[in-house]
């Protein structure tokens, strides 16, 4: 994980003004993810997975202001803005460590991620996937806003397609735009998304659905039964 760690520390200052022009529809993808984390408890203890600078955390604030929030990366440039961003609150937690080895903690009523698994080989994605079911609470909740490939090879090459048309009609200079797809290239390993939902049934999740697709932008849920 070495690699991921040295690639988004590199990236961590400019990693939220560029999202909007590397995510297409990017507002609706991080909405449709804090809608998906619906719960009763007003104070919910959330943990988030590969947090980076915690643009996903802020927007679960907006819901929860009062829920208690791990944030959890190997980066810790990335994590240096979350502080940044979250100065003037006292309910949040950081811990710098690969999530693929660390002890994730728990229990929580809400695990959530956002573009992060994606970068697991095939068989830690999987095995991560069964950590969570283990450290939520009864009826807790995983959300995961990530990437998925597409199901044939002609539907992977026009999710590619399209992604790039965005990424080239937006604003990114050349040397942005070579950079977004090398770090796609050699960091990206997007599984199938009904490869993904089996793997959710399989770890136990009683309710497993993707609430929002866009090519190759996901979010899908599950629920600990």
């Amino acid at each position: 994980m070495e690699h991921l760690k040295n690639a988004f520390d590199t990236i961590a200052a400019e990693y939220d003004t560029q999202r909007q022009y590397v995510i297409p529809e990017m507002d609706e993808f991080y909405s449709t993810a804090v809608w998906a984390a619906e719960f009763s408890v007003p104070a919910p203890a959330i943990l988030d997975v590969g947090a980076g600078t915690g643009l996903l955390s802020a927007l679960l604030l907006q819901k929860f202001p009062y829920a208690q929030i791990t944030l959890l990366d190997i980066s810790e440039k990335m994590l240096d803005v979350a502080r940044r961003r979250f100065s003037d609150l006292d309910n949040i937690r950081y811990v710098v460590s690969d999530y693929n080895i660390a002890e994730l903690g728990g229990p929580y009523d809400i695990v959530c991620s956002a573009l992060s698994i994606h970068h697991l080989a095939t068989e830690d994605k999987h095995r991560l996937f069964e950590r969570i079911f283990s450290v939520l609470k009864s009826s807790g909740l995983f959300v995961n806003a990530d990437q998925a490939d597409g199901e044939t090879a002609y539907f992977h090459q026009r999710y590619i397609s399209h992604w790039n048309m965005f990424l080239q009609n937006g604003p990114l200079s050349n040397t942005e735009f070579a950079e977004v797809l090398k770090r796609r290239d050699i960091l990206d390993g997007n599984e199938k998304l009904s490869v993904q939902l089996k793997w959710l049934q399989e770890c136990g999740f009683s309710d497993v659905d993707v609430v929002y697709r866009n090519r190759t932008f996901i979010v899908t849920v599950a629920r600990k039964g």
